[in-house]
């Protein structure tokens, strides 16, 4: 099957095009020939090795993390699907790989596709709209009348968390740029700072959650708007030791994200509010739950710009450039 790869670590000009065989099919997955697959900076951060120490993969490692296509093939044990429904996924970090043809995905991180949206549009959520979710309503739990800022509204997690924190009945501020003022307000925003011409940390105070996904001085930042009990849960801080717990990790990595972390912490305690960092997982149960949001309309897919698979490469360094104005990249099989 034809795939965009990378063979070696830190290599900006690395992700190539390739041949790799089909995946194998388990006894529990089902394979999906995919039709569309969306770009996130994760991508990019597992290009430039930053995970490598606590995602071991083997190289070559095909790139892409969601996805949305047709299932062609199920395992003997699969209960969930048939061989032509329409799904969309992200599969687990073990099993990335979404720049390609075919993937094979474990039936318990896969949906059925929102019926109302495209290929593309399906394509452009799963992870954003996972980490919304794990966010908001489980590490935040998120309440009716409480105040939550979302950094980046107009960002590929931003526009679906501004909307999932609008469903559940939060206030909702956010920063954004102020070419997209208007799109974060559309989306629900009930007050949106402009970053070029204000500072969020001087107009917002008394939040209950802040949702970080710039990290540095940002978060620093961040622990000043939060009311005490407040939490700030980041995308791009430094991992902490429960991050380190969940993925397994030995002492002495659980040591250095622990010191990693430290100063944040500190900062927090300081404050009398929480810090943590939050890796999101897959979870086909946590799609079935936002479905009816999407196919309802609630929550809408917002897309920058849609690439031929063949541009993969052009598409990656479209988003590293920050050339995206608002929303989600995605590619396209032709």
């Amino acid at each position: 099957m034809k795939t965009f790869m990378i063979e070696r670590y830190g290599d900006k000009d690395g992700v190539r095009a390739g041949e790799m065989p089909d995946p194998q099919v388990g006894a529990d997955d089902v394979l999906v020939r995919i039709h569309a697959a969306s770009v996130n900076p994760l991508d990019l951060k597992l290009r430039d090795g930053e995970f490598k120490a606590v995602l071991p993969y083997r190289l070559p490692l095909v790139l892409g993390n969601d996805l949305a296509g047709v299932v062609v093939q199920v395992g003997p044990a699969v209960t969930r699907f048939a061989v032509g429904d329409e799904v969309y996924a992200r599969p687990d970090k073990d099993r990335i790989g979404t720049f390609a043809e075919l993937i094979a995905v474990h039936q318990d991180d896969v949906a059925i596709k929102p019926a109302k949206l495209t290929m593309e549009e399906a394509a452009s959520l799963p992870l954003v709209a996972l980490t919304s979710w794990q966010v908001l309503v489980e590490r935040a739990q998120l309440q009716p009348g409480q105040k939550v800022l979302i950094h980046a509204g107009s960002g590929g997690v931003g526009t679906i968390a501004i909307q999932l924190a609008k469903q559940l009945g939060a206030h909702v501020a956010t920063t954004a740029g102020t070419a997209n003022i208007d799109l974060v307000k559309e989306l629900g925003a009930d007050v949106a700072v402009d970053y070029k011409q204000q500072t969020f940390e001087t107009e917002l105070d008394g939040y209950d959650v802040v949702l970080d996904t710039l990290g540095g001085e940002t978060l620093e930042k961040s622990l000043r708007v939060l009311k005490p009990g407040g939490k700030v849960i980041s995308l791009a801080g430094p991992p902490d030791t429960a991050f380190a717990r969940e993925l397994g990790a030995n002492a002495i990595l659980r040591l250095a994200m622990s010191a990693l972390s430290f100063r944040t912490r500190r900062r927090a305690k300081h404050r009398n509010v929480t810090y943590s960092f939050l890796f999101m997982k897959a979870s086909g149960d946590q799609l079935r739950e936002l479905t009816p949001l999407i196919d309802a309309g609630k929550i809408r897919p917002v897309l920058d710009r849609v690439f031929p698979f063949e541009e993969t490469r052009e598409a990656l360094q479209y988003v590293e450039k920050g050339r995206a104005k608002a929303g989600k990249v995605v590619v396209a099989m032709t």
